[in-house]
């Protein structure tokens, strides 16, 4: 398995990641976690070592399923996880959450259910319109210096948002959809992340599976699989 270094932040993971999310939600049925952990292992056993999951993935099983299956490991994986999405619905605002606290709060759940003293790269998942970026960056620099969190992530986010962010906190990688079918962040994105020395991390790189020729006019998909929109 090929390496890749993120950006300029020194992060090295294998070229190729393992989402975690559709073992807990999305497409189809969630996995046993029985079934998941050995998937997770044997990607690890096939030279995977970077693993992407976050609280609202079911919400929290994933990063529990993830937790348990990379514990054994831990010291040779990276985990990705991410905060910002208002799952109890207390935050009153498009969804969203990055409050400083809350980021705090999240941290210290997403460290127990990982079985973890540190998460590698935290994303903030979506942007939150209430807080400036800059909180949101500061909030997650003290979370480094405390030895929690590794390295600081954003996940579809605009270039103003990126480099505002980027100023107080260097930004590891930024991660958005992108593949054959859906090259939006070649526009704006990548040239701007080469200029900041930010890493790029794809996610649905085969289309949501499209990609993969497994997929035709006849296929159809269990009635909770979000592909049936």
């Amino acid at each position: 398995m090929q390496k890749r270094t993120l950006g300029n932040s020194g992060l090295d993971v294998s070229a190729i990641g393992l989402g975690c999310m559709g073992m807990s939600q999305s497409y189809g049925q969630p996995m046993e976690t029985a079934d998941a952990v050995h998937l997770i292992r044997a990607a690890f056993d096939r030279g995977i070592t970077f693993f992407d999951t976050a609280e609202v993935y079911g919400p929290f099983t994933n990063e529990e399923v993830v937790g348990e299956a990379l514990q054994p490991i831990r010291d040779q994986v990276v985990i990705a996880t991410k905060f910002g999405i208002d799952i109890a619905g207390t935050a009153r605002h498009d969804g969203m959450d990055s409050r400083p606290q809350h980021i705090r709060d999240v941290v210290e759940a997403s460290l127990r259910r990982l079985r973890t003293d540190h998460i590698d790269l935290l994303y903030q998942h979506r942007v939150d319109p209430v807080v400036p970026i800059e909180e949101v960056a500061g909030a997650v620099k003290d979370l480094i210096s405390q030895g929690k969190v590794k390295h600081f992530g954003l996940s579809e986010a605009g270039v103003r948002t990126i480099r505002r962010a980027h100023a107080v906190q260097p930004v590891a990688a930024v991660q958005s959809e992108y593949s054959l079918w859906w090259r939006e962040p070649e526009e704006a994105i990548l040239p701007v992340l080469e200029e900041l020395g930010i890493g790029f991390v794809p996610f649905s790189p085969l289309g949501k599976g499209f990609l993969t020729g497994a997929i035709d006019a006849s296929t159809t998909f269990d009635s909770s699989d979000f592909r049936n929109t």
